[in-house]
């Protein structure tokens, strides 16, 4: 489906208070900052940002896994999108869309959460399955969940199908197909990891503008070959513009370029998905002098795992570097 299609059949529901829609390309979810008191530090926030908006990305998602939504309050959350979206109209980038990671345990917390991300600058809202109750949800009751906060929900939404955080959960491609009908359920995230479910999800909704995104860069290139529409890639925090040149050579039919790319991207993802997103905090740190501590319980890794880490994405990092 082309891009021009996309535009327009995507984000259409009626009311919805957003400007443009979802264009396939890469989608950074971006890590939370926090200063020694561990209260925010939005100055970072803005930082961070306004360095990943000049690198051909198409959007920044706030609140997802790698963005410590687990240990941030209603007000933060708020606080860090409002910062994010500030900080990408300043710089010049309004095209950018701000993605509002917005998964509770129940649908009404789910729907405040959307109503809070569009009145803080949000475009669009990324919701996981309800999970703390998984054995009382029936397939039904999920379904239901999607659909009731899409009705209220002033933004589009993505569906997040990430079943290591939502006690074993994992959407079907049917259960996907069948949501991706509601007129204000736009895209979903894999990071399942199932390109097979991706690419029955990309190919039933092809004509739809619905973007099936893989959810993380080590598999970037085999979300493209299979109709898929790029990443939502905590990776892209550090190599933005290697995620964006992989997909471009792909789209232009260097295929050889891509696959040398993607080894390099798999290689360094690798090290963030062992290490979580402390690993990709660490990263920051070494190779752009900022980052910061983690919200307790959870900490920095020790010298050791800490240089190994570092070592680990050195080879990532110089290419990104020489793609600049």
């Amino acid at each position: 489906m082309s891009t021009a299609d996309i535009e327009a059949s995507n984000g259409h529901s009626a009311g919805a208070r957003h400007e443009g829609v979802l264009l396939p390309g890469i989608y950074v979810p971006t890590v939370a900052f926090f200063q020694a008191d561990e209260e925010l530090d939005l100055e970072t926030t803005r930082k961070h940002a306004a360095r990943l908006a000049g690198t051909g990305i198409k959007g920044i998602v706030t609140h997802g896994s790698n963005g410590e939504a687990a240990h941030l309050s209603h007000d933060e959350r708020i606080l860090i999108t409002r910062a994010t979206r500030e900080a990408l109209d300043e710089s010049g980038h309004s095209e950018i869309h701000v993605i509002v990671g917005c998964g509770a345990h129940s649908t009404r917390e789910t729907i405040k959460l959307c109503k809070d991300a569009a009145a803080s600058g949000g475009s669009h809202a990324l919701v996981l399955p309800p999970s703390y109750f998984a054995s009382l949800l029936s397939p039904k009751l999920l379904l239901d969940h999607f659909r009731n906060v899409a009705d209220a929900s002033p933004i589009p939404i993505l569906v997040y199908n990430f079943p290591a955080v939502q006690s074993g959960i994992d959407l079907s491609s049917d259960q996907i197909i069948e949501l991706s009908q509601h007129p204000n359920i736009v895209g979903a995230k894999f990071t399942c990891g199932n390109t097979g479910k991706l690419a029955r999800v990309a190919a039933a909704t092809a004509t739809s503008g619905f973007l099936a995104m893989g959810g993380s860069s080590d598999f970037l290139l085999q979300t493209l070959v299979v109709g898929g529409h790029g990443v939502i890639a905590g990776l892209a925090n550090l190599a933005p513009v290697a995620n964006v040149k992989t997909m471009e050579y792909y789209e232009s039919g260097e295929v050889k370029k891509a696959k040398q790319m993607q080894a390099v991207l798999a290689r360094g993802d690798w090290i963030a998905i062992k290490g979580g997103f402390v690993a990709v905090k660490a990263g920051l740190e070494r190779y752009f002098n900022y980052g910061g501590r983690p919200r307790l319980p959870c900490a920095m890794p020790e010298k050791t795992a800490r240089a190994q880490m570092e070592d680990g994405f050195s080879e990532m990092m110089d290419l990104e570097h020489s793609l600049q």
